[in-house]
Order: structure tokens, then C-alpha cells, then sequence
């Protein structure tokens, strides 16, 4: 049974700092490919930040600079380091293994970033 649990969501103020988790289970984790998306109330899911297998990454324009996605093979983990964060930040954010097409989700945690 594959599980990806999200952790490390909360409310933040503007230009604070959070970090989530996702610690998966069931899967050969070190040959997927990992991902954070998100989804603000009224918007589609959007891809966040993605980790290959081999480390290589990729961002969405919006977070540039400012979040930092990373994984931990030997603890099935895979992290994502957000900081000088925006109201416009706030979100569900959920983890993906293997893709959007076939692929696995975790049920999200969710990021508000409010004063």
C-alpha cells in the first residue's frame, strides 16, 4: 500500500519561513521522481517544485529563488524548504511520486500565510 504523508503546514506571516515533509511508504522511493504542487481555493493544482531520481530540479517561476526542493533516499522523504513567503503562497500543498499521470498523491497539508 502506497502512503505519502505531508507534514510541516501552519500559518506563517508574510515573509516568514515554513518546511514541509513528505515521507513516503510503500514505494521504491529512490527511482521516483518526486514533486510539491499546490492548490489555492478556486485554482487548478499547480506544479510547485520537482526532484528527479538523480537529484536534478525544477521550479515554477513563482517560487524561484525562494523555495528549495530536496529528498533524503535513505529516509523515503523528500522536503521542500519555503522561505521569504507570500500571502499569494497560500495553499494545499501536496506531494506527488511518479507523476500526475500515474503516479501517487498525499492527501496535503495546508499553507496559509497571513499576517
Amino acid at each position: 500500500q502506497v502512503q505519502l504523508v505531508e507534514s510541516g503546514g501552519g500559518l506563517v506571516q508574510p515573509g516568514g519561513s515554513l518546511g514541509l515533509s513528505c515521507a513516503a511508504s510503500g514505494i521504491m522511493f529512490r527511482i521516483y521522481n518526486m514533486g510539491w504542487y499546490r492548490q489555492a481555493p478556486g485554482k487548478q493544482r499547480e506544479l510547485v517544485a520537482a526532484i528527479t531520481y538523480g537529484g536534478s530540479t525544477n521550479y515554477a517561476d513563482s517560487v524561484k529563488g525562494r523555495f528549495t526542493i530536496s529528498r533524503d533516499n535513505a529516509k523515503n522523504t523528500v522536503y521542500l524548504q519555503m522561505n521569504s513567503l507570500k500571502p499569494e503562497d497560500t495553499a494545499n500543498y501536496y506531494c506527488n511520486a511518479g507523476g500526475t499521470t500515474m503516479g501517487y498523491w498525499g492527501k496535503g497539508t495546508l499553507v496559509t500565510v497571513s499576517s
